[in-house]
């Protein structure tokens, strides 16, 4: 082991001893090393000085401006937020103050219904089914808030003049949530047409016919709210731009007041199965379907009970749609009333309501 070590220590001594002795030489023959220094490229202290302060003002300077603009900064970054704040405050206030109206006019109808037994609620609609019972007749009302004019339509049986289908045919060929039966109509050759005019899709189905005897007609415009009356030119009609409707017997309500029911459709039928829609000031409809046995006037509602209670609930246009057998409700895929006839009764139109 010793033999080895000494072995490598001569080995490392043969190999550095040139370089060493390159060294030594150098050393001795190159003599003292000398530095020059430029003395010239130095500044006096005295002559850097005022330099040195001028410059140490102006960061100083420039310090106190980048913190004042901080603060600044800061500042109305702070303003910003409180007033954004406040804003945000005051459109909340001011939203819920103007929803406030809306609120306790709708509360005022509900207070007179009583508690709705079948809601629905959606972006489009909001449906509220109340039970109706004063005594003397049974039936259902269907308070109705379009918050989309699409969410209301009216269909024609199998899309076609002259073919009658059942209200839940309609609701569910079209995929709607509700429907009511609409207009009325009459049979010829076996075929069911819709009574006189009637709009469908903003187009007069088989054209305009002026208002005759007690006929009236009903339908949505293209704002979504609910228009009627009687027309003697299409002009008159053109001007509400109905986006659908159907005709029948006779207008309830106008205004808010009750019109005056010819004494035909007091006495034929006097009690009958029932469907009348009307709407509130804020546009929310009202639709009442009432049950009843028979045609014969056994039982039902009459036309006069139905203004009134139209009228006491608040509504101020209401419309007597086609009754008897064809009187229909369906709501979330179910027949809700009590058809007269022990079974739907095919119509040619139907008003839908969609989610």
């Amino acid at each position: 082991m010793n033999v080895s070590i000494k072995q490598i220590n001569r080995f490392f001594l043969l190999v550095t001893a040139p370089f060493v002795g390159l060294f030594i030489y150098l050393l001795f023959s190159l003599g003292p090393l000398h530095i020059q220094v430029d003395t010239a490229a130095y500044v006096p202290a005295d002559t850097l000085k005022p330099h040195t302060d001028s410059l140490l003002k102006e960061l100083d300077k420039a310090d106190k401006t980048v913190k004042l603009t901080i603060s600044s900064i800061s500042k109305t970054s702070r303003l910003y937020k409180q007033t954004t704040s406040a804003m945000n405050a005051i459109e909340a206030t001011a939203k819920s103050q103007a929803g406030r109206p809306e609120f306790i006019y709708n509360k005022r109808i509900t207070s007179k219904l009583g508690a709705p037994i079948e809601r629905v609620d959606s972006e489009r609609i909001r449906i509220e089914l109340y039970k109706v019972n004063p005594g003397v007749y049974n039936g259902y009302a269907m308070k109705v808030k379009l918050k989309d004019p699409s969410a209301m339509g009216m269909s024609l049986a199998k899309d076609k003049l002259g073919s009658s289908e059942t209200t839940m045919q309609a609701v569910s060929r079209h995929g709607a949530v509700a429907g009511i039966n609409a207009g009325g109509f009459a049979d010829t050759s076996g075929k069911r047409y819709p009574l006189s005019t009637t709009v469908m899709n903003g187009e007069y189905l088989t054209g305009f016919q002026s208002s005759f005897k007690d006929l009236f007609f009903v339908g949505l415009n293209k704002s979504g709210k609910l228009i009627g009356g009687k027309f003697q030119n299409q002009s008159e009609l053109d001007r509400l731009q109905p986006k659908f409707g159907a005709t029948f017997v006779p207008m309830l309500l106008k205004n808010g007041q009750p019109v005056e029911i010819p004494l035909k459709w007091k006495q034929s039928p006097n009690r009958a199965p029932r469907t009348v829609i009307g709407k509130y000031k804020d546009d929310q409809l009202l639709i009442i379907v009432v049950d009843g046995r028979n045609e014969n006037g056994s039982s039902g509602a009459t036309l006069q009970e139905l203004q009134s209670k139209m009228f006491h609930l608040g509504v101020i246009d209401a419309y007597n749609l086609d009754g008897g057998g064809s009187s229909t409700l369906v709501l979330n895929g179910r027949v809700v009333n009590h058809p007269s006839d022990g079974s739907m009764r095919p119509v040619p139109t139907n008003f839908l309501f969609y989610k």
